[in-house]
């Protein structure tokens, strides 16, 4: 038992030195997808609008927004932003191009979440807001959104976890959040084993937190409505 003891103390002591190095990474790694989920909910919100709207110089950006986003994988995404925008004159930071990146193609799943609810709404609801006298713009904001919005909270939700996830493709852009972090300890300890699963576990951690935070605010619109 002892010995047992004695090993696993032995095990924790060889790892305990890079924990800081990974609660960094993964602090970084957080950071990165509140940034993305807020650059995704303006993006999808903009999207929606304009697919839902009747003027085509509206409704054909969005829609081949979506499309394109949709139909291409994410690190072709990133590998545009980061390579591929220099050629252009613009270059960007890592850190800079992989929250657009990302953002960008968390914007267009987030724009068909919220069309699908702004699609469920009752249509009477903005005729009887049109007819107290309220203009199509303040009725959407007081009236259309704050229902659509506690209708998509659990898909809303789904998104911002994959994009949590998806910082893992900014270690191909030379970003050391917690994926490429995890590489680099691995490159001087070979022991792919133990931290791969200490980053698998931090990442779990993390989406549990933003799944816990979306099922408060789903029991607070509850409560409150």
């Amino acid at each position: 038992m002892s010995e047992t003891v004695t090993r696993l103390v032995a095990y924790w002591e060889s790892i305990a030195s890079y924990m800081p190095g990974f609660l960094d990474a993964s602090w970084l790694a957080f950071e990165i997808t509140l940034l993305v989920i807020a650059v995704s909910w303006g993006c999808g919100l903009l999207a929606a609008l304009g697919k839902l709207s009747r003027l085509r110089v509206l409704r054909w950006p969005a829609t081949f927004y979506v499309w394109f986003i949709r139909g291409t994988p994410t690190l072709v995404q990133v590998f545009l932003f980061y390579f591929g925008l220099p050629q252009t004159g613009l270059r960007l930071s890592p850190f800079v191009a992989g929250v657009l990146a990302l953002g960008i193609n968390s914007g267009a799943y987030v724009a068909e979440i919220v069309r699908g609810g702004l699609a469920a709404m009752p249509r009477g609801q903005m005729e009887s807001a049109l007819a107290l006298g309220m203009s199509p713009a303040l009725a959407m904001r007081r009236i259309i959104l704050p229902q659509v919005v506690r209708m998509i909270i659990p898909p809303i939700t789904n998104e911002a976890a994959s994009a949590l996830k998806n910082t893992s493709l900014l270690s191909t852009i030379t970003l050391v959040e917690l994926t490429l972090h995890s590489q680099l300890v691995i490159a001087a300890t070979y022991r792919p084993f133990d931290f791969y699963l200490i980053a698998a576990v931090l990442y779990l951690l993390m989406t549990t937190v933003l799944t816990q935070l979306a099922a408060w605010f789903e029991r607070r619109f509850r409560l409150d409505h």
